[in-house]
This record gives C-alpha cells, structure tokens and sequence, in this order.
C-alpha cells in the first residue's frame, strides 16, 4: 500500500516539481494550493507525511503546523524560502520535524521525506513537537536534551504524550500509572502534574504543553 504524502504550496511550479518527484518514487501524493485546503485533506486522506511551504495564503504553514499537532504526530517537512536561523527555530519548535530552505535541491528533499517516514515507521519512539518519547530506552528528550524523569512522570508524560490534546481525567491518568483508583487519589496525581512541569515547562507557572482542563482532567499540547 502506497504512503500518502501532503505537499501544500501555493507555486504551483514548485508544487509540481515536489509532485513529480515524490511520485516517482512510488509516493501518493495530494496537493493544497493554501493552508485551508491542506487542513481539510489533512482530516480527509490522513497522511504519513505533511511537506508545508511557510507562506500560503488562509493559513500560513506554521499556522497549519499548529492545527496538525493537536491532532497528530505525522512528521512534518517545512519548506521556505526564509533561512535565518530564528525562522527554522521557530518552526521546529512549533511542531515540525525538519525544515529545508529554498532553492532546494528535489532530490534531499526526497531523502528527508523518506527518513522522516522511516523514522516513524519504528515503534521504538515518538516525537511530537520539540519532545521525543524513546520507548525502547524509557527516556523522553526536549530538543534533544534528556529529561530526568522518575518512572512514575516519565509513565504519566508518556501517557499524555501519545495523544497530543486528548484529555485524560485525573482517573485515566492515576491508573495508567499507579493502578486501581481509590476515592482521594486526585491530590497524588496533582502533586505528580506539579513536579512533572517543573521538568517539562519553560515556566511552570504558566504551562504551555501539560494544559489543565478544568473540571475535567488534562492534555498535552505541543
């Protein structure tokens, strides 16, 4: 079965360069002319592999890469014609997995797609937004720096990690980790939130990627 690979670019010279090649080598390729239509072939086909220029009309790729990550961690390849290291920052820590500027030559291009491909085919890690979850080797890393981590928030991270802006109630969480759940056992898994954003978050007190949902438990966010 042929992997099905999403280039949205609104040139439609180079979208169709970046067609051509990636079909040649046995790809299925759909095509977004703006960052709207590339949302909605997104939810409709389910890609293994999102290519995304930076400047698209509706949206632009890195407000495309925002949406993605809430609701999957497929690989994403940024193409743009902005090359300073501020701009690739930017859009690796957003979500995106690797990032290749204009002019490009078609063929890395197509050596980046397929190593992003393989790298996921392997059950053996994750990486969602700027964290990666290394399940063979029960670490997670943040911009490639390992977390210190004991095993029952590397156990409640990984849980939330998975299933980036799904919402887990303090329950789920509490016995995905530690077991049966017993009436009261909401403060043991507030106290192990707390501790685990102090290692995850830039600031703790203002949590980005461990989001509470009030009344209702908490998601991560990328």
């Amino acid at each position: 079965m042929k992997q099905t690979i999403l280039v949205a670019e609104d040139d439609s010279d180079i979208r169709q360069l970046v067609q051509l090649y990636l079909e040649s080598e046995g790809y299925q390729v759909i095509c977004a002319e703006n960052g709207r239509q590339a949302l909605e072939l997104a939810e409709t086909y389910e890609p293994q592999l999102a290519i995304l220029d930076i400047m698209m009309p509706e949206f632009s790729g890195l407000e495309v890469v925002k949406i993605l990550r809430e609701k999957t961690m497929m690989p994403i390849l940024i193409l743009s014609a902005r090359d300073q290291d501020e701009d690739k920052i930017l859009g690796l820590d957003i979500g995106a997995d690797d990032y290749l500027t204009k002019p490009f030559n078609p063929l890395e291009m197509v050596a980046r797609a397929r190593a992003l491909l393989r790298r996921t085919a392997s059950t053996d890690e994750v990486a969602v937004g700027s964290f990666t979850l290394d399940i063979e080797g029960n670490t997670i890393r943040k911009k490639g720096k390992a977390l210190s981590l004991t095993p029952i928030e590397y156990k409640l991270f990984s849980k939330l990690l998975k299933s980036p802006g799904k919402i887990f109630t303090k329950v789920q969480l509490y016995e995905s980790v530690c077991g049966e759940y017993f009436e009261g056992d909401d403060n043991t898994v507030m106290v192990h939130i707390s501790r685990l954003r102090d290692k995850v978050e830039d600031d703790p007190k203002r949590p980005k990627h461990i989001v509470t949902v009030r009344g209702v438990g908490y998601k991560f966010e990328a």
